[in-house]
């Protein structure tokens, strides 16, 4: 028999964010617009546009206005918990307050004290954060401590002003390949040191 993996839903779902943080516009190919339905539910009514493409392709279209949306994780077909720090960081360049609810993992928000130092508003009381936007972020020195943690902070920087380094990166090998190659491909100013 043969079988074709399917494609990753939280890979393609962190491109299409960092297509509409960066303002520019990004077209993933081999995805699967239906694994993403919450996630571009989402985004839709943040205000990114989604450019009509042929089956199995995607394109964002950054550049609009963002407006701060709230999520709330759920097991699948709901909005996914992998995503929530990636969309946390998409929210920072969000008009107005979004409320993020974390139902899945306990102390899922390690990533938003770096986020914090990046130049995000981000308050967390429990398994709930408010996100106040749109803060201009700054590139700064932080620290991934898990795998989402990591896509979450290369997304901001490529959003923010100056140079980000971001310290344990390792943490994104288990669910990226080749993230730096891919970004840098379609224009990014990203390397790894």
């Amino acid at each position: 028999a043969r079988h074709e993996i399917i494609p990753d839903r939280i890979e393609a779902g962190t491109y299409l964010i960092a297509g509409a943080m960066t303002e520019g516009g990004l077209t993933l190919r081999g995805a699967e617009p239906k694994h993403l339905a919450s996630l571009i539910e989402k985004m839709r009514q943040a205000g990114v546009r989604f450019a009509a493409s042929p089956e199995n392709e995607l394109r964002v279209e950054g550049g609009a206005p963002l407006r701060a949306v709230d999520i709330t994780t759920a097991e699948y077909p709901g909005f996914p918990t992998d995503m929530q720090a990636q969309f946390m960081a998409l929210m920072t360049q969000a008009e107005g307050e979004s409320h993020v609810l974390e139902t899945i993992f306990e102390n899922r928000f390690m990533h938003a004290p770096e986020l914090t130092r990046m130049g995000a508003e981000i308050t967390i009381d429990g398994n709930r954060a408010v996100v106040s936007g749109k803060t201009a972020l700054s590139g700064a020195s932080v620290m991934a401590s898990d795998l989402r943690a990591s896509a979450s902070l290369v997304l901001a920087a490529l959003a923010a002003k100056g140079e980000t380094l971001i310290d344990r990166v390792y943490h994104i090998d288990r669910g990226y390949e080749n993230l730096v190659e891919k970004l840098a491909g379609a224009g990014a100013k990203i390397r790894r040191v």
